[in-house]
Formats: C-alpha cells, structure tokens, sequence
C-alpha cells in the first residue's frame, strides 16, 4: 500500500510539472515515464529528487525533463529569477548571453534572451557557439549587466549548464566580468524559487544578435598578451576537443604572428557527442591520444589542448624516445608566471589552496605580493582586493590560468595558449624547453610534486562519510613525519588542509562534478644539482602520500 501511495504521489508531482512545462520534447518524456509507471518509478524519482541548484558555479546537470535535470522548463525559471533579482537591484545594461554547442545550448539562451526582453531588458546575443571567455570578455566590453553562458565546460555529452557573471556595477571593479560569488548566488536561487508557474513567465523576442566585431575584437585584445618583438618560430599541434576553440584560437594565434596550429581534424568541428573521447576533459587518461599523435607526425614543439568551452589550456611536451608528456596544471601555472616575473609584470600572483606552493615561494623570491584562495575562479579574480596590488596572472591546478586580468577576468583557454607559445618560442631560441625551464625551477626552490586523488561516486552520501571520517579520524602522522597542521574551512568551504613538514594534503568535495578529491604535494630538495634524482625520490614519496591518504579516507 505504501508503495501504491509513494507512486500516486509521484504522478501527481510528475503530472504538475507536465502541466506547465513549456517544452513539447519534455512533457512527452514526462508522459514516457508515467506511463511506464511503476517500472518506471527509480527513474522518476531520481529526477524528483530535488532540484538542481543554482550555486557559484550556476547550474549544471544531466539534460533531462524535471527539477533534476538541464533542460527549458529549469533555464526559464532561472532565467526569470536571475532577471528579477537584476531589477531589484536597480542594475542598468543589458544582458549578454553566449552559448556553446553543445546538445540544447541555442535553445536555452535564446530562451533567456526571450525571458529578459519579455521584461524589458535589453538582451544580446553571441552570434555562434563561442568560448566561455569570449562571453566574460563581453560582459566588460559590452558594458552588461550581467552575463550567461550556456556551457557544461568538460563535463559529459548528456550534460549541460548555466552560469552567471556580473557587470561592473553590481561586481565592483574585482568583479567586473567574473563568475558570482555569495551572496549572489542564494539571493539569485531564492528569486528562482519565487517563479511560479512559467506559463506566467512573459516572454519577448530573442533579442539582438550580434556581429562578428565583439569576437574579432576579443582576438586583437588577446593577441596583445604576448610580446611583439619576440620569436614566433614555434610548431604547435592543437586540439579543441569537439568544443568551440578551433576558430578563435587559430585566429588569436595568427592574428599574435604566430604559424596557424596544426589542429586534430576528427576533432576540429564542434560535435556535441564527443565521439572522440570517452570523456571531453583533456585531464582524463586517452583524451589527448589524437593530439600527441599529431604532435608526432608534424614534428610539433609543443602540443596545445583546450576544454570543450576553451576557458582551460593543456600543454604536452616531448621527451626522449618519441615520447610525449602532458604537463600538470601546477608546472603550466609555475611557467606562466615565472614568464611573467622575468618579464617584469610587476602585481599580485594568486593562486589556490589545492595549488602548489611553488607560486608563494616564487613570489616570495622575486619580492612580489601573493595571494591564496578557495578554490575556483570567482576567488582567484577576486585577490587581494584590500590589498591596493592589482591582480596580474592566477591560476588553478585545474588547467585554468588568467593571464591578463584586465582582459578576462576569468580562466582563458585561448590567451593562456598564446602566452605559452610564446614562451616555447622564446626557449626554442636559445636551445631550450619548457622542461628545461621546469628543471632549472626545480634546482633553485625544489621539485614540487603534486597529484591527486579523484573518485566519482554515484551516491553523495559517500563523500559526505569520508569528509566526517577524516574530521574525526585525523592522521597524526603522513610519510612517517607527524602531522604539524590541521585545517578545517569549515563553515566558509568544505575543506580539511592537513601538513607536514615536507608534504600538505588538501581534502573537499568538487564543486562541479560527484567526486571527492584529495590534492597532494611533496617538497624534495635538489642535492648536488641532481634534479632527476630528486623527481625521482619525489615521485616515490608522492605515490606513497597518495596510498597513505586513500586509507585515511575509506572510499577507495
């Protein structure tokens, strides 16, 4: 009887929520289900779970009819909520919407667009499937209100997302053309919630289309993060990963000076299915097989990788025998700042608390301000606001890197691949590479070795037991050294930092995806200028930190 009853109410919420959703694709998906009643019924109430939420990093989820999922019911009650909780605040400007290709993209933001001009609000519209920080850049450029981006960035082909940057009237001038960060994001999902039926959601026309002079002029902008006057001998191998990057990266580089990249071309168009790649995130083992194939066969120097939404950049390099090596987000990070410093950009260099802490000993070396934050980049932007340093390069681990702050106040897949060549190119010069630079780092502060632990889970109540297992079963000792420090953010961020004297583990759950992460880091001296040894020792130390850690936590 019980189930009986669980069933009923089920429809009932199912049936409510056909009855107002917009979408003829969705109300039959939702017909689909109900009928299939009580088969059906897991599936079902997996998509009545709950809501999706719209945090810091706005929406994201699988695309699929109800609450739960990415799809036009969800965006246009975002869309009304994010439009009311403009107008509350009195923001003046239009709205600027971008959108990649992936599966429903166009129709949610011409949806959004509909929802703003439906209220009186001026609403513009990227003419194509563009690169997330062409939109960041749009923001400022276009004088905006606010910014949405339709994207799910690197995340599976069955998901989608939504995420929201402010203008420089209601983001102030660290957040002007950022990500939203609190109290934004709860005031915003509270003016979500208040959406009643959407059928009462006035709707206009889907706004005014832009040209092709806003992503010409965010390439003459891009172009201009990397030195005139300096070597443009480099060949490159290039992938966007089925994602929007390929033209506008190729023409950041030829508009830099830069020989066009030679780019993967079963993966050169933009494919919503990925068929590629098993997982469209250049991070993931066998995502870059194509890319370093075709770095081989050209004879590339370096090979570039950016995310499906181009805000993240992926550096290869070659080694001895024919082989390939993709460099960490921290190595990336290290280079591009310490190009940076040697080219006198003088200004703060941020980075975040699962980073390494190789920035803060650099900046410390070179007598510039630091500064460190949680993790993402709405906070990376935002450093050292008090601190009367302007913001001129951060990075996270994550493969994300802001090179020109003033420019994008976001990750930027496409100038973080520009300054990199230049870089290469500028070695290349004097006989030298990127791994060459690394080594003479690693003989002046140490080899800083990072690496992480990753495990997707299907149940978030898994992560929630390893959080309140290592909280209440703190190791007292890593790699036979005790454990010197132990932080917990709790309640800013989900977070447990832990030290020793030469290694520092960083705990939380992702902000984006259904995993629990740990990031790892060992500090081991040069001894006698033998840089290999000390990679070798430390990447020893860091395999063991990693078993150590696993047992510490009880989820793998």
């Amino acid at each position: 009887m019980a189930d009986a009853d669980e069933n009923e109410h089920l429809r009932a919420r199912a049936q409510a929520w056909l009855d107002d959703d917009p979408d003829p694709a969705g109300r039959e998906e939702l017909r689909t289900l109900l009928a299939g009643l009580p088969a059906t019924r897991a599936e079902l109430a997996d998509r009545f779970a709950g809501s999706l939420t719209f945090g810091t990093a706005g929406l994201r989820g699988p695309l699929r009819a109800g609450p739960n999922g990415m799809n036009l019911a969800v965006v246009t009650r975002a869309a009304a909520g994010l439009v009311t909780w403009l107008a509350a605040r009195g923001a003046a400007g239009p709205l600027v919407i971008g959108y990649d290709a992936r599966h429903g993209s166009r129709q949610f933001a011409e949806r959004t667009a509909q929802v703003a001009t439906g209220v009186g609000r001026a609403a513009l519209l990227l003419p194509r499937p563009l690169p997330t920080p062409v939109l960041a850049y749009a923001v400022r450029a276009l004088g905006a209100a606010a910014g949405v981006m339709v994207t799910a960035s690197h995340n599976p082909p069955q998901d989608n997302g939504y995420k929201v940057y402010l203008g420089a009237e209601l983001g102030g001038s660290h957040g002007a053309g950022a990500q939203i960060v609190p109290p934004a994001d709860v005031e915003i999902e509270a003016a979500i919630r208040a959406v009643d039926r959407l059928s009462e959601v006035p709707l206009g026309p889907a706004g005014q289309v832009l040209d092709g002079d806003l992503a010409a002029s965010y390439v003459d902008r891009a172009a201009e993060v990397v030195d005139p006057a300096g070597s443009r001998d480099l060949t490159v191998a290039y992938t966007p990963l089925h994602g929007v990057g390929g033209p506008v990266l190729t023409a950041a580089f030829s508009r830099a000076g830069f020989p066009v990249p030679g780019v993967v071309p079963d993966q050169a168009t933009p494919d919503p299915d990925f068929p590629t790649v098993a997982f469209p995130n250049p991070e993931e083992p066998g995502a870059t097989d194509k890319l370093i194939e075709l770095a081989r066969t050209v004879g590339a120097d370096i090979a570039i990788a950016n995310d499906p939404d181009a805000d993240r950049c992926a550096v290869a390099v070659p080694e001895a025998g024919g082989r390939w090596r993709m460099l960490r987000g921290d190595e990336v990070g290290i280079l591009l700042a310490d190009h940076l410093m040697r080219r006198g950009v003088a200004g703060l260099y941020a980075t975040t608390i699962v980073s390494s802490s190789l920035l803060r000993a650099l900046c410390a070396a070179r007598g510039l301000p630091y500064d460190e934050t949680l993790t993402g980049f709405k906070w990376i932007v935002r450093a050292g606001a008090d601190s009367g340093h302007p913001l001129v390069f951060g990075y996270e681990e994550a493969l994300g890197y802001c090179v020109a702050p003033e420019h994008v106040r976001d990750k930027d897949g496409i100038t973080a691949a520009l300054l990199v060549a230049e870089l290469a190119a500028g070695l290349k010069t004097e006989g030298r590479t990127l791994t060459d630079r690394l080594d003479e780092l690693a003989a002046e502060f140490g080899v800083h070795r990072t690496d992480q632990l990753s495990v997707r889970v299907d149940d978030l109540r898994e992560i929630e037991s390893a959080m309140s297992r290592i909280r209440a079963k703190t190791p007292t000792a890593l790699l036979d050294e005790p454990v010197t420090s132990v932080e917990d953010l709790l309640p800013a961020a989900d977070v447990v930092v832990l030290r020793t004297g030469s290694a520092r583990v960083v705990i939380r759950p992702s902000g984006t995806e259904p995993k629990l992460k740990a990031y790892l880091e060992v500090v081991e001296p040069v001894v006698d200028g033998d840089v290999a040894a000390a990679r070798e020792r430390a990447s020893a130390t860091v395999r063991a930190l990693r078993t150590e850690t696993a047992a510490a936590l009880g989820i793998w």
